[in-house]
């Protein structure tokens, strides 16, 4: 054996020998069978890989299966081709349209991806769509990548019509770029892909509202498709935000460079604002014309802007002659030895089981009777609820803002009348996307408005922030998504040119953590990400925007009800 052609490659503490340039595909195939999931990536040397790529050193090698945020990701961007690039041989046969341009990705509703098709898809299509993609599935095609000029990319895509992805690279500092081929399909996708089609076996399509959703697997179980579980109130209102954005030429990252490039910033954030004003007094309108609401109850995910939501909703009840006053679940939470525990033993602080409802309802009750009621304030340095005077009586013109995680789920308020609660679901849903096929996911930008706060409010590290967020978005899994739509309403804070403006505090953050962590991946995916954007200085932000919940200097420092 010539030992120069050979390199020690180190998997879970074993040593074991390769020959030098073998495909990480090939390693990955000799230990796939001690993985329940199927290895999409490798990891070394602090990076992520993909499975077409060589080792060519001695290293230590770490798998990443489906089951993992980057292997979900990749899956995911994955399936997105294999749906891009049967349609474009579909649409070719056909000889009608684009077939480049005839699908774009729009956004997240349920637990699938709803893809908007161009040309209304019949039944018989989406099938015929399905058959193509199960035929590439099993024909096993090699899904190829290759690195070309900037200037080439956005000569290649204007040709394809692919007029968003132009838009996206004119802006780009980074002198090449990644374009996947696949059965002739060439695109761009933002991060990492499997190598070929056969991996891509679970998924399923279903006709829904004007287009199609995508199903892929959950993390539970990667190895089925679950039923799709719509969330429609959600997807109305991501579905006319979009519209709105698309008419201000603002869908996309591309759209928003353009604006900030063309010195059009302080007229884009000014829109934004208004808009949004303009859905909060809608709210407050339709909270003061229905008879008999005293109850408004507010929820929302993590970094969603409940806070500045519930500020300026005062502010409009008040101009319209009602007296809002708030309440904060959170001051009902049982004391610390009564919390129940998850199953790795920590306080489950978002169960519903740790407030305490039957104190919460009664207190409600009397308050709704018109009796004076003294309010608890919970004490997180002690876990214990304290009593300190803090009394509170309505009179028939009031109206109480509650705000917490459970406040959609009628177990909370099961003693309350329904036809005095007002619900509102509030989550950061942006309408922007990279471009026709990469979508912005809408958990990044609440992950990178958290991010921004914690650091800046608690002194919490961004690698903490990354470090907690599984465990965040758990949570919201389990006690706020289930309730979404039965809200009366959902609100979306989300606000276009966010991103451009959370960079320049991001990006430091970000630039920060360990290259050794644990969360040091999902920084350079970050980064990466906000590196599609022109940023713009904080100074244009309005002090009662919800932006400055999460970067600071907004003029609800004390409360105003």
């Amino acid at each position: 054996m010539d030992n120069n052609n050979y390199i020690d490659i180190t998997i879970e503490g074993e040593r074991y020998k390769y020959k030098k340039g073998i495909k990480f595909k090939e390693i990955a195939e000799d230990f796939q069978d001690r993985y329940k999931d199927r290895i999409l990536l490798v990891k070394l040397d602090f990076r992520l890989y993909e499975l077409n790529n060589s080792a060519e050193h001695d290293t230590e090698l770490e798998f990443i299966t489906a089951n993992t945020k980057p292997g979900q990701q990749t899956y995911e961007r994955s399936a997105v081709l294999l749906v891009m690039s049967a349609f474009h041989d579909i649409a070719e046969k056909e000889g009608k349209f684009n077939p480049d341009v005839s699908v774009n990705v729009e956004f997240s509703t349920g637990n699938a991806l709803f893809l908007n098709s161009k040309n209304p898809l019949d039944r018989k299509t989406l099938e015929l769509l399905k058959a193509k993609m199960h035929e590439m599935v099993n024909a096993k095609i090699p899904i190829t990548k290759r690195a070309v000029s900037k200037d080439e990319a956005v000569r290649l895509f204007h040709e394809k019509g692919m007029y968003d992805k132009e838009k996206l690279f004119y802006y780009r500092t980074s002198s090449r770029v990644n374009i996947y081929s696949l059965n002739g399909f060439e695109d761009y996708y933002y991060g990492y892909m499997v190598p070929d089609t056969s991996y891509i076996k679970y998924f399923d399509l279903e006709l829904y509202e004007h287009g199609f959703v995508l199903i892929l697997p959950e993390k539970e179980d990667t190895n089925k498709v679950p039923g799709f579980i719509p969330a429609p109130k959600v997807f109305r209102q991501m579905r006319d935000s979009c519209y709105a954005h698309e008419k201000l030429g603002l869908s996309n990252v591309g759209g928003l460079n353009t604006e900030i490039a063309g010195g059009n910033i302080s007229q884009m954030i000014l829109i934004s604002e208004a808009a949004m004003e303009k859905k909060i007094g809608d709210i407050a309108a339709e909270i003061a014309g229905r008879e008999g609401i005293k109850l408004i109850m507010t929820a929302g995910p993590s970094s969603s802007g409940k806070t500045t939501f519930s500020h300026r909703l005062a502010i409009q009840l008040r101009a319209l002659g009602l007296k809002p006053y708030p309440i904060e679940v959170d001051d009902y939470f049982v004391d610390r030895d009564m919390t129940p525990k998850d199953k790795d033993g920590n306080y489950n602080f978002e169960a519903l089981e740790a407030i305490d409802i039957e104190q919460f309802n009664d207190d409600m009750e009397n308050l709704l009777k018109g009796r004076r009621v003294q309010l608890p304030s919970f004490n997180f340095k002690t876990g214990r609820r304290e009593y300190k005077g803090n009394c509170l009586q309505i009179g028939s013109g009031d109206i109480l803002i509650l705000e917490g995680i459970h406040c959609l789920n009628d177990r909370l308020s099961y003693k309350l009348p329904m036809d005095a609660k007002y619900k509102i679901y509030i989550s950061a849903l942006t309408p922007l996307n990279i471009d026709e096929h990469n979508r912005v996911p809408t958990t990044d930008a609440r992950l990178i408005r958290r991010m921004v706060r914690d650091a800046m409010v608690r002194g919490t590290s961004a690698q903490n922030t990354i470090k907690m967020w599984e465990s965040v978005r758990r949570g919201e899994h389990e006690n706020i998504f289930p309730y979404q739509d039965s809200a009366d309403i959902v609100f979306n804070s989300a606000l276009v040119y966010e991103l451009a403006v959370l960079k320049q505090y991001a990006q430091p953050l970000l630039f920060g953590i360990d290259r050794h962590s644990n969360e040091y991946i999902e920084a350079k995916r970050l980064l990466k990400f906000l590196d599609y954007f022109i940023g713009i200085p904080s100074e244009m932000v309005p002090v009662n925007s919800i932006i400055r919940e999460f970067i600071g200097g907004s003029c609800f420092k004390n409360k105003i009800y």
